[in-house]
């Protein structure tokens, strides 16, 4: 039965509550935000900052991901013995073991043209075609015994950076924000840049999987609005704006408390994060600050350089504004065929980029907080394939996930330093096998997780980036 005086006196009261607080409820909101908590509503905030299971050196990480496989042993992992076998067959001894996409087994092996020499006071070898990361070799770790379990783009796109080869579980970067948080209170946690072709995995190299959708990957340009659409249309002041998402939220949060749904929390903040954007996006993009020394670094004013040059730049300045982890995207290193002209073309365009972000970082006293990691999905084969017998110097390298290179520098990596070994033909890892979930499991040790305690529990059971697999890696560690 509804009594009317009853509602009369919820409402006096309600009222007197509310005076009564006055000045303190705008003290009280402040101090909700400061404890992850959304200030309007009290609802949880699912980007507020939080503590990993230890201190962990690395306070973000950006990964340099090479879609498509860059050729290990043209950067990498010098093989001198390739030029006794160039152009004969693969021994077949050794053939019958390779996963192979579309090469033929009696492929003949490839040498490499490119000359490597010592970097730095650790004499680390790289080819002649990475200057700039060369120059910064005795802050690398350069692993050459990485191995994967795919040998198709895709899926060894998922496993390197969800855990396993199936769409739809969490990735590195969701998995980093869902355990530490971000501290920016305008920019996503989450940051994806992209430049060349495009990759394979597409989203699903930045997908939040089935944890909240406020931990997935945010794709920003990297000229005009970092966002489409976010500016507003002609006609709509930022107080209308404002005014709406005020109504939105109080929608959104009633529905929230009546059904407990997490997902409504993400959507709350997503819409106050996309708001508070519009003021922190142009200027993320706003170079001008920027000293003419630092953009001649990165290669942002050379066409050949800019596109990868400026999304490096773009992830030094969001990490320094509190996100978490940078996605760095290129496509696409997948050379099947003229692999001398396209590998050029893409070291040419990204070794400038990757080597200013690592100086940089270092002048600017954050690479020790920062971890950064260069890789593709998996490497190259060691004997050639040729698809078009018409077109000169057209041989290419087929996908190789026996034995590939990648390098980390950083955030708790002990650098100038050569992990691991393969083969004197490139085939087999013979040294220090690092899988890609014991890569997985190192980074989280850096950034202050033990990877088999940082879970989610979904569908009745505990998941995590490393699945039931990988073990870290410590000499990587510093």
């Amino acid at each position: 039965m509804f009594d009317p005086n009853l509602q009369v006196m919820r409402h006096r009261r309600s009222f007197l509550r509310d005076v009564a607080c006055g000045v303190g409820s705008m003290g009280l909101a402040s101090l909700l935000g400061a404890d992850g908590l959304t200030a309007a509503t009290g609802a949880p905030n699912p980007l507020a900052p939080r503590k990993g299971h230890f201190e962990g050196k690395a306070k973000s990480i950006i990964f340099l991901f090479m879609e498509g496989g860059p050729s290990q042993m043209d950067l990498f992992d010098p093989k001198p013995e390739l030029q006794k076998w160039h152009g004969k067959p693969a021994p077949e001894s050794i053939i019958k073991q390779v996963q192979l996409a579309f090469t033929k087994p009696n492929a003949a092996i490839l040498a490499s043209p490119r000359p490597f020499t010592k970097h730095g006071q650790c004499g680390m070898e790289i080819s002649d075609w990475l200057p700039n990361i060369a120059r910064n070799a005795d802050d690398m770790c350069l692993v050459r015994s990485m191995t994967t379990d795919a040998f198709n783009h895709h899926p060894a796109q998922c496993l390197m950076f969800s855990g396993s080869q199936v769409v739809g579980r969490p990735t590195l970067g969701a998995w980093t924000v869902y355990g530490l948080g971000s501290e920016s209170q305008n920019l996503p946690g989450f940051v994806v840049l992209a430049s060349g072709a495009g990759t394979s995995g597409g989203a699903s190299n930045f997908s939040s999987g089935f944890l909240p959708s406020a931990y997935q990957g945010t794709l920003l340009r990297s000229s005009g609005d970092p966002i489409l659409y976010l500016s507003n249309p002609k006609g709509i002041s930022m107080a209308s704006q404002r005014a709406g998402l005020d109504t939105l939220r109080d929608l959104n949060e009633a529905h929230r408390s009546e059904t407990g749904d997490a997902e409504i929390a993400s959507r709350i903040a997503s819409y106050e994060l996309a708001y508070r954007m519009q003021s922190a996006g142009p200027e993320l993009v706003d170079f001008s600050k920027e000293s003419t020394e630092t953009l001649d670094m990165y290669g942002v004013n050379d066409p050949k350089t800019k596109a990868y040059g400026t999304n490096c730049l773009l992830a030094r300045r969001l990490v320094e504004r509190g996100t978490r982890v940078v996605l760095v995207m290129n496509a696409s290193w997948d050379s099947h065929v003229q692999l001398n002209t396209k590998l050029k073309a893409n070291c040419e365009a990204t070794d400038r980029g990757a080597g200013a972000l690592i100086t940089d970082l270092k002048r600017r006293g954050m690479l020790d907080s920062t971890l950064v990691v260069w890789a593709g999905e998996f490497g190259r084969t060691p004997v050639c394939e040729i698809r078009n017998t018409q077109e000169a110097d057209n041989a290419g390298r087929d996908h190789h996930p026996q034995a590939y290179s990648l390098w980390l520098a950083g955030g708790g990596i002990k650098g100038g330093q050569v992990i691991g070994k393969t083969d004197e033909l490139g085939f087999f890892v013979t040294e220090d096998k690092v899988h890609v979930h014991d890569l997985q499991a190192t980074i989280m040790q850096c950034l202050g997780f033990d990877h088999t305690k940082l879970t989610y529990r979904y569908m009745g059971r505990d998941f995590r980036l490393t699945d039931i697999h990988g073990n870290v890696v410590k000499k990587m560690l510093a």
